[in-house]
């Protein structure tokens, strides 16, 4: 959530120039504001490589040694190249006039990046395509002044994390009329966050999304990881398969090159994400069973053809709500948890559909907790209720459900209006606390915010797993005054009144 009104003003000040510039179409601005930051980006990265290796006393191999395009034996030798240190950001920033640097960007810089991890990686592959589109040397000047300061203001704030594209498409949304329709807006940070710190992926852990969008959960998974382990030891093979164990998809290529950028810009040189619809029949079911960890926020306000859903799917339903869920199951191995947000909806609704969703978490899995949410986490965007479900993948008939956690979480830190303003209140700590520390045996008290639900209450309920249905509401009995009495009182007030309606008239000399 970015509560910087600096941040704010020149991401929104970004916007406004490309808009300006002719760049209206703001799925298209992100893209095109992306590859700039992540020019930047890499530079920054490459930069800081060589201070390390400098200190100490290794040698750095550079993304910008060279000449680019190399030389080999399919390229004619009067190809024109250039050093590739001319393509870094601190150095083409400063060509001028504006004209020359927009053709050395067009010709040189961004066919560079699109080349970056070799012909067979996955950003190679869906930048192929790629274009960059910005139409005028001025716009182009005046975007790269802008996303210098915002890189200043960025390192300013020491509460902000490094997310800064992320940023960007949080801002970059609230200008999509449609935002949130099809379930594209973005996760808040801090409830991935929270997500991924109860799920707690390990080092050795395969984690995976089935619908990344920009990576935000791909990108929690991992540097929560990172924040956990020794880092020194970690050689260059070691990062390499750490790098390997996160995968994602999505079904919008430009949310794939986003993703990939994403990744990259935050450390990991060679990511994973890849265009697939993963509820499909094109699905690669060689996916299925090979994750440790799944976290997810899938799109949960469409409906699929039915004659192109994915034959392993076994829900009789079109809603992606639902399947999602299933699939997710399948993606996960024997011992493999889940952290999943869906609409509430799911937790109650009375279709068949919905009630068979339910049973794959509670009787194929262990259901372990059920996180409702406030309904304006994901304001402006959308203010539809949700909640976190966490599940671990069992053998069917063997250690499923036996007791699962509730939680209602009422703040998250933030108003839940449109402004989503940072306030004091916030029931993520607690959350964190309580479900790390929650015993099934210990006296439960359903009059707070947490307790646990047998599984069997649960199935008399035919599955609901929705908090209301279980919570004990506490009635208060109020003691009124006697009749005699309040009319007594309501005299007495009258006779006050009318004394000082006669003061106010004595002032005015009226009769």
């Amino acid at each position: 959530m970015l509560n910087n009104l600096e941040l704010k003003r020149l991401i929104d000040e970004l916007w406004n120039k490309f808009w300006s510039g002719g760049i209206a179409n703001p799925l298209t601005a992100i893209e095109q504001i992306t590859y700039l930051i992540f020019m930047k980006r890499i530079d920054d990265l490459d930069l800081e490589k060589q201070q390390i290796a400098e200190f100490a006393d290794e040698v750095h191999h550079s993304i910008f040694d060279g000449e680019f395009p190399e030389l080999t034996e399919d390229k004619e030798d009067n190809i024109k190249r250039v050093s590739k240190e001319t393509l870094r950001w601190s150095i083409f920033k400063n060509i001028s006039p504006n004209e020359k640097k927009l053709e050395h960007i067009q010709n040189f810089v961004f066919p560079f990046i699109k080349s970056l991890n070799g012909e067979t990686a996955h950003f190679t592959k869906h930048m192929k395509n790629a274009v960059f589109m910005i139409p005028s040397p001025s716009l182009l000047d005046e975007a790269i002044l802008t996303i210098e300061a915002i890189f200043t203001e960025m390192q300013k704030d020491t509460n902000t994390h490094q997310d800064i594209q992320g940023d960007v498409y949080e801002m970059l949304l609230n200008e999509i009329a449609s935002a949130g329709k099809n379930g594209q807006f973005r996760t808040p940070r801090h409830i991935i966050q929270l997500l991924v710190e109860l799920v707690n992926p390990t080092e050795s852990d395969k984690v995976g999304d089935p619908a990344c969008g920009t990576g935000g959960f791909l990108l929690g998974a991992y540097q929560h990881v990172l924040n956990n382990i020794d880092l020194s030891r970690l050689g260059e093979e070691e990062k390499k398969q750490l790098d390997r164990q996160y995968k994602g998809y999505d079904i919008d290529v430009t949310m794939v090159r986003l993703g990939l950028m994403n990744m990259m810009m935050h450390g990991i040189d060679n990511p994973n994400i890849d265009y697939m619809d993963t509820l499909s029949k094109k699905f690669d079911h060689s996916e299925l069973g090979t994750y440790d960890i799944i976290l997810a926020n899938p799109p949960f306000t469409g409906n699929l053809n039915k004659g192109e859903i994915d034959d392993t799917l076994s829900l009789n339903t079109t809603k992606t709500e639902l399947l999602f869920i299933e699939r997710i199951y399948t993606m996960l191995k024997k011992g493999g948890t889940a952290g999943v947000i869906i609409p509430q909806g799911v937790l109650f609704g009375t279709a068949k559909a919905f009630q068979a969703t339910r049973k794959i978490i509670i009787e194929d899995s262990e259901l372990k907790a059920v996180i409702s949410l406030p309904s304006g986490v994901f304001k402006p965007y959308a203010g539809v209720a949700t909640a976190m479900l966490i599940f671990t993948k069992v053998d069917i008939g063997k250690g499923n459900t036996e007791n699962v956690w509730f939680y209602e979480m009422e703040h998250d830190g933030y108003s839940l209006d449109d402004k989503r303003a940072k306030i004091e209140k916030n029931d993520i700590p607690d959350i964190i606390e309580q479900y790390n520390s929650r015993d099934a045996t210990v006296e439960n008290d359903r009059e707070g915010k947490y307790f646990f639900v047998p599984k069997k209450e649960i199935v008399e309920n035919d599955y609901d797993l929705s908090f209301n249905t279980y919570k004990k509401e506490v009635y208060e009995e109020i003691v009124y005054d006697e009749p005699s009495l309040i009319l007594e009182r309501l005299s007495d007030l009258e006779d006050e009144i009318q004394d000082e309606l006669k003061k106010v008239k004595s002032l005015f000399d009226v009769d």
